[in-house]
């Protein structure tokens, strides 16, 4: 398998942190543009606990900065909610989505002229020179000073409220859910002021879901393996095969069930050739990260268990962010769906 760029190490580095606690941008401005961010709607003071910490906000951020964090969802949520033109410092890169145009409206923000550092993320010094009024991190990693990161007391100290994600405070992401991407939309929904506009879309992705889960609900459910395409996260070539979190609650509205859900403790397993060739894999999802040609890996590995169900049937899909926490993983439930029970739809 081949070695994965910078990127693809950052997500795995991250992704490693979430499931088991171990230990690029783009030059831009830092200015706003000329853009007036805006004009939030909502009754303020506005007041969140987050980890443990109580957030208070008199407006509408207006210097927001998003963390790198081996994510798209706190980016992607922002954009989501009309919210784009409050953001200053985006960290967050993906290069492909399942929502038309997403892809290219991330590329386009500001990045501040942050120089990141060796776990691709923005420094302490470079951050308070941002001047941000709000910061955004996928974990607590993101706050932790032993990693070279400002502090949440830090930020406080220079006025700038922080955010840590759904399950991301003890960076463990075991148990995470599509809730939890309904919670990030509402909380800012809250935040900024567009709480109707943040509803409205958690009523709409609820009820997308919905359908399809009626749908399929009396279908038999095919053992599914969820695998991101050419990226190593441990010692075997298999190492990026998902175990827990989000995509087995994805895998479940969409009529399956996860093959590999018993093989780790963590959010994702390291497997050996020998384990997955003994395994009866129904259907494929690969999740490409960076990745130019999910599509030829996919086939690529499909051809190399020959014996699987998958690979007679030719059963696969290729997602990308809707797999994670974030706007769109009804897209994900769709898509899945169809792949699994196509006389359904």
């Amino acid at each position: 398998m081949p070695t994965p760029r910078p990127a693809a190490i950052a997500l795995a580095t991250l992704l490693c942190l979430a499931a088991a606690g171990c230990s690029e941008a783009d030059s831009g401005s830092g200015t706003d543009g000329g853009k007036a961010p805006p004009t939030a709607q909502g009754a303020y003071p506005v007041t969140l606990k987050n980890c443990g910490r109580d957030q208070t906000f008199d407006k509408a951020p207006g210097r927001v900065v998003v963390m790198n964090g081996a994510s798209v969802a706190e980016v992607s949520t922002l954009l989501a909610l009309g919210q784009g033109d409050r953001i200053v410092s985006n960290q967050q890169t993906y290069g492909m989505s399942e929502v038309p145009g997403r892809a290219e409206e991330i590329k386009d923000l500001p990045t501040g002229g942050v120089k990141p550092n060796d776990t691709f993320d923005i420094p302490r010094e470079a951050m308070i020179s941002l001047r941000p009024d709000f910061v955004l991190s996928t974990t607590s990693y993101g706050f932790d000073a032993k990693n070279g990161f400002a502090t949440r007391e830090q930020l406080k100290a220079v006025g700038a409220r922080t955010y840590i994600s759904p399950e991301g405070c003890g960076q463990d992401n075991l148990n995470m859910t599509i809730d939890d991407s309904y919670t990030l939309l509402r909380d800012m929904g809250k935040v900024f002021g567009v709480e109707e506009k943040a509803e409205k879309l958690v009523a709409t992705e609820r009820q997308n879901i919905a359908d399809v889960a009626n749908r399929v609900a009396d279908a038999k459910k095919p053992k599914v393996m969820v695998i991101f395409s050419n990226m190593t996260m441990g010692g075997n070539d298999f190492s990026s095969v998902a175990a827990h979190g989000i995509y087995n609650d994805i895998l479940a509205k969409a009529g399956g069930s996860n093959a590999f859900a018993s093989a780790s403790k963590t959010s994702f397993a390291d497997l050996s050739k020998e384990k997955l060739a003994a395994t009866d894999v129904d259907a494929l999802v690969v999740v490409s990260y960076n990745d130019p040609d999910p599509t030829a890996y996919a086939k690529k590995l499909l051809k190399e268990f020959p014996q699987w169900p998958a690979a007679k049937k030719n059963k696969f899909v290729v997602l990308s962010d809707s797999m994670y926490l974030g706007p769109s993983n009804d897209m994900a439930v769709e898509k899945i769906a169809r792949m699994l029970h196509p006389d359904a739809f």
